[in-house]
């Protein structure tokens, strides 16, 4: 059997998660709404003929791009708000201080995207709210949450290497 020749020169020195993704019906309205309330920019967007699609990912995780992947068919065209994740299932984002948490919950109320009010919750949780995105994907922000710490801690900076365990 034959291999075709690789399309990029670069490719990553070890297995990475790459992406999470996501149906949309209106792939401009989802790409504005993810750029106004997180972090993520559009790195890519395509049409072919079945549809939209865009990339959006962190312009400082270069080497360790994580990207949301979010999709348009044609086919869905006209039929509202695409599938969302699972009633408990949420896209999560920690960010620096609860003054952020207060700011995106603030923001969301006021365009009509709140889902959680910011409020305390028990550990591992930490101060959080939630918005939705324009199909109703949830959207968590955390702060205290512990998920970098946890990761520092048993990662440490340097990252986790296979010898490693």
């Amino acid at each position: 059997m034959s291999s075709p020749e690789d399309r990029f020169v670069v490719h990553p020195p070890a297995w990475r998660w790459t992406h999470i993704a996501l149906p949309c019906s209106d792939i401009d309205a989802s790409i504005a709404f993810y750029e106004r309330y997180t972090p993520m920019r559009l790195l890519d967007k395509r049409e072919d003929a079945d549809g939209f699609g865009a990339w959006l990912g962190q312009p400082d995780n270069a080497d360790k791009p994580f990207i949301l992947v979010l999709v348009s068919f044609h086919r869905d065209a006209g039929h509202g708000p695409q599938p969302t994740l699972a009633p408990f299932a949420h896209i999560g984002i920690e960010v620096t201080s609860r003054d952020e948490v207060d700011a995106i919950a603030e923001l969301a109320a006021h365009d009509g995207f709140l889902h959680w009010p910011a409020t305390q919750l028990p550990p591992p949780i930490g101060y959080i709210c939630a918005v939705t995105d324009p199909d109703g994907n949830v959207v968590e922000f955390s702060y205290d949450q512990g998920v970098y710490a946890k990761a520092q801690e048993v990662w440490g900076p340097a990252g986790w290497s296979p010898s490693a365990g």
